[in-house]
């Protein structure tokens, strides 16, 4: 919306850019996501924002931006998915896909799953949001 007084300069703030691509970008739409394969070799399925994932061990993966964020302070949504062996494993078994050492470049994804004890393991399906400057 314009702001001033008569005779005056008139500032805009822009609440919405539309990209050359066609994409709306606002501070309420997400400025990164990612869908991937963490077991085996692990694949991007797709992706937005995202240049590149790294395998760090068993359930830990790096995140890495093709545009970095603004700093340290966005938000990620995660969800993952593993197939679990019945015989051994409870429907009570919850999953972890939790974020850690965040900055403005990449973030690092854990997984595993949890009972009494956190057991940390490569997930099938991997999923993150970013929301943020």
């Amino acid at each position: 919306a314009a702001s001033g007084s008569a005779d005056a300069a008139i500032s805009f703030t822009d609440a919405l850019e539309i990209t050359n691509d066609g994409r709306g970008l606002s501070q309420f739409t997400a400025k990164a996501w990612i869908n991937f394969n963490g077991t085996g070799t692990i694949a991007i399925r797709d992706s937005h924002n995202v240049s590149s994932i790294t395998d760090n061990g068993t359930g830990d993966y790096t995140v890495t931006f093709s545009n970095a964020m603004a700093n340290a302070n966005y938000a990620v949504s995660t969800n993952g998915n593993q197939e679990l062996d019945p015989s051994t494993h409870s429907d009570t078994i919850g999953k972890i896909p939790g974020v850690n050492n965040q900055v403005a470049a990449n973030f690092e994804l854990m997984c595993g799953f949890f009972a009494v004890s956190v057991e940390v393991r490569d997930f099938e399906l991997v999923q993150a949001t970013v929301f943020g400057d």
